[in-house]
């Protein structure tokens, strides 16, 4: 039998309902300072439906966007919006790069790569297209 929504779960219902281990749940109480469970007598946690839902929402940021503990944590902190760091503005790239003869990690002319890479993914296509 299913609890209704507005139900408190346990740390094992939270678990099975995530597909995690309980002591991940620990954890992430610790990483997210958000997320804060009532406990009962004993430690005993119990998940509010506010709580439910942020790790709902935790656990899609972790496992399906990519998101690390600290940027998920980051992203939350800011009310959902993800920090964005200012990239640094690349180096230029020289018009003929060389290396000494015998250099096994030498890298080619960028003029020599492109043209290289295009071939390379107009193979991968036409075996995509294949399969």
């Amino acid at each position: 039998m299913d609890k209704a929504p507005e139900a408190f779960l346990t740390i094992g219902e939270m678990a099975d309902r995530l597909g995690v281990k309980t002591h991940i749940l620990r954890y992430w109480e610790e990483q997210f300072p958000m997320l804060k469970p009532l406990k009962r007598a004993g430690g005993r946690r119990l998940y509010r439906p506010s709580d439910v839902a942020l790790l709902d929402q935790i656990q899609d940021l972790l496992s399906k966007q990519g998101y690390t503990i600290r940027g998920a944590r980051a992203y939350l902190a800011k009310g959902g919006k993800p920090e964005v760091a200012a990239a640094p503005a690349p180096a230029a790239i020289p018009a003929a790069v060389t290396a000494p003869a015998g250099d096994l990690f030498a890298r080619p002319a960028p003029s020599t790569l492109v043209p290289e890479l295009r071939a390379i993914r107009d193979r991968l296509a036409q075996v995509l297209a294949a399969a």
